[in-house]
């Protein structure tokens, strides 16, 4: 279980810094396409589940919050430009597929339960 919650913390670390990176090259239209295509492209390799693909979403989302918060000088780190809508709408994505693929429990059929 340890190695599993290690694997977990690991995926975070792993989601901020691909998240960090897409928030730092989306003003560029090659940036952004890197950006998306590497976290779509992880997420859809990650296999699904609470500590696998979920972490990794998790570190990508956080540091797009943290980007969103208004700075002192009153601007925000991603700006209210196409790009950084697009980069939004990764963002938006990534919940989105994360959420969709959250595997919701295992049923168990007791013994001499019909069916």
């Amino acid at each position: 279980m340890l190695a599993r919650v290690a694997a977990a913390a690991g995926l975070l670390v792993a989601g901020g810094v691909v998240g960090l990176a897409a928030v730092a090259l989306y003003d560029w239209w090659w940036g952004l396409a890197l950006g998306a295509a590497a976290t779509l492209g992880s997420l859809l390799v990650l296999p699904r589940g609470w500590l696998i693909r979920l972490p990794y979403a998790a570190g990508w989302v956080l540091v797009l919050a943290e980007a969103m918060v208004p700075r002192p000088a009153g601007s925000y780190a991603v700006g209210r430009t196409p790009r950084g809508y697009a980069l939004l709408g990764v963002g938006l994505a990534v919940i989105l597929l994360t959420a969709a693929t959250l595997p919701l429990g295992r049923r168990v059929v007791g013994r001499g339960s019909p069916g």
